[in-house]
């Protein structure tokens, strides 16, 4: 996936708002299957666990089952039918999710080669905060960030200003139903 591109503003950003929020003893089991940014986390002192690769929208029983303090889903909700339902059914009381963000001069992307590398959603910022507020989240912090392209065009211009990634801290209310 990053064999032509690593991201590293978004990986450097992540981090950041990760280590403001999330003590290195804490748990983490982050959505997804091993990948770079994980490796980071390991690497900054983190303890991560990442999901084996099952169908987060069939299959929620690692997410149920595990013991981890925070659950970090770093674009991973945007490829969910149902992100509703996962997570509605974290045990952790903390997450760190973030998205990509819709962009109005842009459709929603789909890779014609993998088949988990689409998105179903892509998300305005008042969507995610209410999937998160229905699902028993509260926000604690928020950030985001524009995504820069080095092309030529009406499109790469507007991504030096327009948001693209969406960032949040948020933690379970009591009220969850959960």
């Amino acid at each position: 996936m990053y064999e032509q591109t690593y991201p590293n503003k978004r990986f450097k950003l992540t981090l950041e708002f990760l280590e403001q929020h999330v003590p290195k003893s804490e748990k983490i089991l982050d959505l997804g299957v091993e990948n770079p940014f994980s490796e980071i986390m390991v690497s900054k002192g983190y303890q991560v666990e990442n999901t084996k690769g099952e169908d987060l929208d069939f299959d929620t029983s690692t997410i149920e089952n595990s013991n981890a303090d925070t659950i970090t889903a770093f674009e991973i909700f945007e490829h969910l039918l149902s992100p509703f339902t996962v997570l509605q059914n974290i045990k952790a009381t903390k997450l760190v999710a973030s998205v990509p963000l819709r962009l109005w001069f842009s459709s929603a992307y789909q890779s014609k080669t993998d088949l988990w590398d689409r998105h179903y959603h892509e998300f305005e910022d008042w969507q995610f905060d209410w999937l998160l507020e229905k699902t028993g989240w509260k926000i604690i912090d928020r950030k985001k960030w524009a995504h820069p392209t080095k092309k030529i065009g009406i499109r790469p211009i507007l991504r030096w200003f327009t948001p693209r990634y969406y960032i949040v801290y948020a933690e379970r209310t009591e009220n969850s139903n959960a």
